[in-house]
């Protein structure tokens, strides 16, 4: 089969097609033929030699994956082959064909297409964990949502939007995505190019109060004005460290307002736990897909030929939504 292969670690250039066998499924796994899959921000990490996959997971990148069932596990029911689905994958989601545990798969509804299917599993199912499983978001809350614009940011306003309507966002974001930030519907939005510390403009904005949830994928540089925008009782959920991995905390302050500070991964959750996790959205989350109150946004989709065309637009950080790979022209 056809799949992105690295030539080593480090830049665009390292990324290549080539040909490698058709992974089979194992007892509890599914075979799927991708039909599409994204770009995550993950896959750049890892193109880097920076974030392996776990033990016994593809080689090949790609985090998420919407296709049809060609082969059934042994072990596997519920499913049948030509089943239209969308799942999670530990590694191999740039490629003509891909493997998964039948516990993590999720059907398509029948009016999305694979390209929408593509964006749902990593990005969305990253905000949902984040913002509601662990950081408890309810209805009437508050929530800062970092990198306005971004995959799992999109995703996140509009689980927001459809899940807690009446939920304030306030939403950190470069300039050129201000405008469609608030389209999309966030109630504050901060330009972080002019004020990174933006705990003043939170305080104002809720009234002293603090913000109820946080999702942080930016890390250090942003760990004092976030906690300075907490809310008593408030969850700081912290989902990546891009501006590195030390800072210094306040702990008195952290006491005295019972604050929490959350770290929290997907890709390394044992396959119980992710089963779990699809399950809570598929029960809460996926009617909103049904029912088009959520369509994933898609910046452009390229071909796995253009894999390195996709990866430098990621780089760049000009992307709206999600970045789509396609296996047929």
């Amino acid at each position: 089969m056809k799949a992105v292969l690295l030539n080593g670690f480090g830049g665009l250039d390292v990324l290549k097609i080539g040909e490698v066998e058709k992974p089979a499924p194992k007892d509890d796994e599914v075979l799927i033929k991708v039909m599409a899959s994204s770009i995550n921000r993950p896959d750049l990490v890892q193109r880097e030699g920076k974030y392996p996959p776990p033990a016994g997971e593809s080689e090949i990148l790609g985090l998420e994956v919407a296709g049809i069932i060609e082969a059934l596990g042994k072990d596997v029911t519920g499913w049948q082959v030509g089943d239209r689905v969308m799942t999670l994958v530990g590694g191999g989601g740039y490629a003509e064909y891909a493997t998964a545990y039948a516990c993590h798969l999720m059907a398509m509804p029948e009016n999305m297409s694979f390209e929408e299917a593509a964006c749902v599993c990593e990005s969305y199912i990253t905000a949902f964990l984040n913002v509601f499983m662990i950081g408890g978001l309810e209805d009437g809350q508050t929530a800062i949502l970092h990198g306005g614009g971004g995959g799992v940011n999109t995703a996140a306003i509009q689980l927001a939007k459809a899940l807690t309507p009446n939920a304030k966002l306030i939403v950190t974001a470069h300039p050129s995505k201000i405008d469609r930030v608030k389209k999309l519907g966030a109630d504050l939005v901060i330009d972080f190019t002019t004020t990174p510390d933006f705990a003043d403009n939170v305080k104002e904005f809720t009234g002293k109060k603090g913000v109820d949830v946080i999702l942080d994928h930016v890390g250090a540089k942003y760990l004092a004005p976030n906690m300075k925008s907490l809310a008593y009782k408030g969850k700081l959920v912290i989902i990546g460290i891009i501006s590195g991995f030390k800072a210094e905390l306040n702990l008195a302050l952290m006491m005295v307002k019972r604050q929490q500070i959350i770290g929290s991964v997907l890709r390394s959750r044992p396959i119980e736990e992710k089963a779990e996790i699809v399950a809570e959205f598929t029960r809460r989350a996926l009617p909103k897909f049904a029912d088009r109150s959520i369509v994933p946004i898609i910046e452009k989709c390229f071909t796995l030929e253009e894999v390195a065309d996709a990866h430098a637009m990621m780089e760049a950080d000009t992307h709206f939504g999600k970045i789509v790979l396609t296996t047929e022209p």
